[in-house]
């Protein structure tokens, strides 16, 4: 399985390496179609407010998505942008009889803003940079498919922690891009001014690149390097695990639903669910994006 996962993620970044600089007559511009954020979001990002339903093909759970980024305000030169992010991602179980009982879910809102910079005789392929800022609330919390009706209590699990616990977070996060049409690359950084549990590095990192290819279709990865919590240490926990989702997938404008996405994914590293933030897991997924 390991070296299986190693060739997956070694083929796609071949791919995106290779697929370089695009020509905009063969490759559908990543702007396809236009979303309500000067920032477009980022497409294999899993932390990305998004409506999504991503079945996981390895096992017996459903990720299901539901939110939104929108610009409040806009200047007229369009070089900067502040507006609100809603989101909230669900792990449910797949069960007989279409049942789907949600084991847990997370919540975000906040505020960001975005500056935009027209590149002219730039050096680099690319021709505009940004700038974008969050800062962000999340808490997660476990629901009915994390419930034994029948001995009446929590299903305690692999948890470190006596359910029901409080996870939450209040972050401010950047993320500079460079972009043209077909292709972006972008880094991050993520700083945690609160967190309940407390005893973790309040530092993460990410990095990542998207390439649109013909036929619609269109490659992206992204990479975070996220700090490692250990229960029991009397400080900070330094460590750090690499955190790679990557996505291709391909806008269904054929069929006249230019908004919608039909992708695959694969993820592995720390779990993205606040339930399961002290766990790692790696899985595929094919399922459904829409873009608003």
């Amino acid at each position: 399985m390991n070296k299986r996962n190693r060739l997956f993620k070694t083929l796609i970044l071949a791919a995106l390496c290779a697929a370089g600089p695009v020509n905009t007559a063969t490759a559908e511009s990543l702007i396809q179609p236009k979303f309500d954020t000067m920032f477009e979001p980022l497409l294999a990002d899993p932390m990305e407010p998004r409506i999504a339903v991503m079945p996981k093909l390895d096992k017996k759970q459903l990720q299901l998505d539901i939110g939104s980024s929108a610009d409040l305000y806009r200047n007229k030169e369009r070089t900067f942008a502040a507006g609100i992010d809603f989101a909230t991602w669900s792990l449910l179980n797949r069960t007989d009889n279409f049942k789907f009982p949600v084991d847990c879910i997370d919540y975000l809102f906040g505020f960001n803003t975005t500056f935009r910079q027209h590149l002219k005789d730039s050096l680099v392929p690319f021709d505009e940079a940004f700038l974008r800022v969050r800062l962000s609330h999340i808490s997660a919390h476990f629901e009915d498919g994390h419930y034994d009706k029948v001995a009446r209590n929590w299903i305690q699990g692999d948890s470190p922690f006596e359910i029901p616990y409080t996870f939450s977070r209040e972050f401010v996060n950047l993320t500079a891009s460079l972009s043209s049409p077909g292709q972006r690359v972008y880094v991050g950084y993520q700083y945690m001014f609160h967190t309940i549990p407390a005893g973790i590095n309040s530092s993460s990192f990410q990095a990542g690149a998207e390439i649109g290819l013909p036929a619609n279709a269109y490659l992206a990865a992204d990479y975070k390097l996220l700090p490692v919590w250990q229960g029991g240490s009397t400080g900070k926990t330094d460590s750090f695990r690499g955190t790679w989702n990557l996505q291709t997938g391909m806008r269904m404008k054929s069929l006249g639903l230019e908004n919608v996405r039909l992708a695959f994914n694969y993820f592995s590293g720390m779990s993205r669910q606040g339930m399961y933030f002290y766990k790692p897991e790696s899985f595929s997924s094919l399922g459904m994006i829409v873009d608003l």
